[in-house]
């Protein structure tokens, strides 16, 4: 592995466009650097509120049949499933083949959602420290249902009233993004194995306009983010990918590879892999059984696609009913963390999703579903899977359940973990299709569209609230 000087500023190979604050990293810093007591004790009054709001409110999610589907059904030609305006969403069937992979061809539902959905904090300097408008927003898909959102977090078809519901509240900052400061603006990848091409617009906007929450809202640090990020099933997907985009350090002392190097490495890695996923019918994926309440894989692995009636008080709409995909088992998602001169650094894999835009983003050391390989030789599983799986207490620096995407998935929890690769026993020479690369430098290549996937988000989101410290 090369060592380099590492570039001074942006990712070098990245445009450096400035920035108009140049004090932002700086406060971002202060609003994450809450003690560790007073973060503690105000997570647990937010995870109080969040509870009070459940509770002041009526959420039911109901399993059905796919025949008592309302709005929905499936399109007597194609067999693909989807809403009777046309709009939200359609499952649809993918046929994949890969050049390089455990698995050289499959097929599968998929979720093709064409629109950009918009996911907004919106921010503000109050006592002090920079806070960000957080919201208890129900999803369907949660397993406890209400948990901590972005300020809005939006499809088109919602924020466009398709379904003849109430305005998104504080839409008006981030349609017109003149009201304030823009912080981050990105579009990014949603999850690969589950969307086609699917992408939202990440933005965090600092208003300095006297803005009252609203009752399900609330004004918090990052400090106090990251408190909440050490709890379970809190904090949402949506919340976690924008956190991911704030700027926070750009600025890569130390690493291994230089800007010039890691892209060039990550470009060879776009350039090997030959993808094809072509969308086809739902009605003729094989592999997969359609029944009266389920579709599902004739292994009974991988995921179901479901519907569910909903009830939701608060919501923009008090009712209605959709299809959801439920994974079979908990996934697993980890960095592997290793200091090199005392400079930490992330072990990224280089990894193919089916739905990305662009074949290959950089994820976690580990993802995926390990009881999918269960019974497998050590050949066919996952790399570092077993080193992973066998990190003993004393070598995972960060573990939490999240959950996924809970407007389109159920209960889709994930184990989010930071492995230390000394204690797991990983060696510092990466296998091909993985790289050492520094926090900055991931926070550098987020700051753009398609680089790092949304688990691998999710985990900077951590480092970035402070939930974790390498």
């Amino acid at each position: 592995m090369p060592t380099s000087a590492p570039p001074s500023g942006a990712l070098a190979g990245l445009p450096a466009l400035g920035r108009e604050d140049p004090e932002l990293p700086a406060r971002l810093a202060r609003s994450a650097a809450e003690p560790g007591a007073a973060a503690e004790e105000r997570a647990a009054d937010v995870v109080r509120w969040l509870l009070a709001r459940h509770q002041a409110n009526s959420f039911r999610v109901t399993p059905i049949p796919f025949q008592r589907l309302g709005q929905w059904s499936f399109d007597p030609d194609s067999g693909n499933l989807g809403h009777r305006s046309g709009r939200f969403f359609t499952v649809e069937g993918l046929d994949v083949s890969v050049s390089d992979g455990m698995v050289p061809r499959w097929q599968q539902p998929i979720i093709r959602q064409p629109e950009t959905g918009i996911l907004g904090l919106l921010a503000q300097e109050r006592d002090g420290a920079l806070r960000f408008l957080m919201q208890s927003k129900m999803e369907p898909g949660n397993p406890n249902l209400i948990q901590l959102s972005p300020t809005i977090q939006a499809t088109r078809s919602n924020y466009t009233a398709v379904h003849k519901g109430a305005p998104v509240r504080y839409l008006e900052y981030f349609v017109d993004p003149r009201r304030g400061q823009v912080l981050a603006d990105v579009l990014q990848s949603e999850h690969g194995s589950w969307f086609y091409q699917k992408q939202n617009r990440n933005m965090i906007v600092e208003t300095r306009e006297d803005v009252e929450p609203h009752e399900d809202f609330r004004w918090l640090t990052l400090g106090e983010i990251g408190a909440l990020l050490r709890r379970d099933l809190v904090v949402n997907m949506d919340a976690r990918t924008v956190l991911a985009c704030a700027p926070v350090n750009e600025d890569s002392p130390g690493s291994l590879l230089t800007g010039t190097e890691l892209l060039s490495w990550f470009t060879g890695e776009r350039a090997r892999h030959e993808v094809r996923a072509e969308l086809i019918p739902l009605a003729e994926v094989d592999g997969w059984r359609h029944g009266p309440d389920a579709i599902e894989h004739h292994l009974r692995r991988y995921f179901r696609v479901v519907a569910v009636d909903v009830e939701a008080g608060n919501r923009e709409v008090a009712g209605w009913d959709q299809p959801l995909f439920e994974p079979c088992r908990t996934s697993i998602a980890a960095f592997v963390t290793r200091r090199f001169s005392g400079v930490p650094h992330l072990l990224a894999h280089a990894r193919v999703e089916a739905g990305f835009l662009d074949t290959v983003e950089l994820g976690p050391t580990v993802q995926c579903t390990p009881e999918n390989y269960a019974g497998k030789p050590r050949t066919e599983r996952p790399a570092y899977l077993d080193l992973v799986l066998a990190a003993k207490p004393s070598g995972i620096v960060y573990e939490a359940r999240h959950s996924e995407e809970g407007g389109r998935f159920l209960n889709a929890v994930s184990r989010y973990l930071f492995v230390d690769a000394n204690k797991a026993g990983v060696p510092a020479e990466p296998l091909p299709g993985y790289q050492w690369v520094t926090p900055a430098q991931l926070g550098a290549l987020v700051r753009h569209g398609h680089y790092v996937n949304v688990q691998a988000r999710t985990l900077l989101a951590c480092l970035t609230a402070g939930a974790v410290r390498l």
